[in-house]
């Protein structure tokens, strides 16, 4: 087990996500970036489909009572083993009795904490993915403990990745034409293309940005929006969904980000300015 000592700011146990429910309104949730995410899990020899605790912005303090390894990837929220500092993307053995905690954020905005087998919380509707409403809660309490195999065999590695902080500087979001793109006059197509996008109010549903489009579209059926799904609002607010966005939307569907561009977006957070690059489909 590991113990919740402190929680962070929004710590959660996350997997690829929940698929096959979308029907019953449920959302995909998951990680946010799988990128970093599967890393973490890939160094540790796991399958990218173990769960990982998603850590955002502000770490938690956690206490370990069985020896495992760890691999943290992601953000650089300056982590530390009993007081002292480890290595991002770098395999950490773990005692019985040892503390995790974090310090200041350097860059980025959410970290992967993997763990050896991965964390082992229960499964609903086949993912350990947590959302409020269909898991018991939404994010890690203080006192909470989540289960893990314990490893009793520790693992001698200097090995590291050198972490790339492309990823984290380059404010480039690749997007594709949405199911509404083409009924956009000129004007609003030259700039969603042309113009800086700064991001406002942000979280695992959606980000919103600050600028706005001149708007006259109108409304159209309810339809069918995925993680990524950038909808156009009536006041002309762009809206990018993310991980745990609802299954369906009644906003013109614009834009649409791909996976990679979901893995970039969920490290930028609030001020933080992007560009859309449009990506033509051959």
């Amino acid at each position: 087990m590991v113990e919740i000592l402190q929680s962070g700011l929004y710590t959660s146990v996350q997997d690829l996500g929940r698929f096959g429910y979308r029907n019953y309104g449920v959302p995909i949730s998951g990680i946010m970036d799988e990128h970093h995410a599967k890393l973490a899990n890939h160094l540790l020899g796991n399958n990218e489909k173990n769960a990982v605790l998603e850590i955002t912005l502000q770490g938690p303090k956690l206490y370990f009572h069985e020896t495992t390894q760890l691999v943290i990837c992601g953000a650089d929220l300056s982590p530390k083993l009993n007081k002292k500092p480890v290595k991002l993307n770098s395999l950490i053995n773990i005692a019985k009795g040892d503390q995790l905690e974090f310090g200041v954020r350097k860059y980025g905005v959410r970290a992967y904490l993997a763990i050896k087998k991965g964390f082992q919380t229960t499964k609903v509707l086949k993912s350990r993915s947590f959302y409020d409403g269909v898991t018991q809660k939404s994010r890690v309490e203080e006192g909470d403990f989540i289960p893990y195999k314990a490893t009793i065999k520790q693992i001698l590695s200097n090995a590291n990745i050198v972490v790339n902080k492309e990823m984290f500087q380059n404010n480039e979001i690749d997007v594709y034409k949405g199911p509404e793109f083409d009924f956009l006059s000129k004007k609003q197509q030259e700039q969603l293309q042309n113009d800086i996008f700064s991001i406002g109010l942000n979280n695992r549903m959606a980000y919103q940005l600050k600028e706005t489009l001149e708007n006259d579209f109108p409304s159209i059926i309810t339809s069918a929006v995925l993680p990524g799904t950038i909808q156009l609002t009536p006041s002309g607010k762009l809206i990018i969904l993310m991980k745990d966005c609802q299954t369906t939307g009644g906003y013109p569907r614009i834009l649409q980000l791909g996976e990679a561009s979901i893995n970039r977006l969920s490290q930028k957070h609030t001020r933080d300015t992007i560009r859309f690059n449009m990506i033509s489909i051959s």
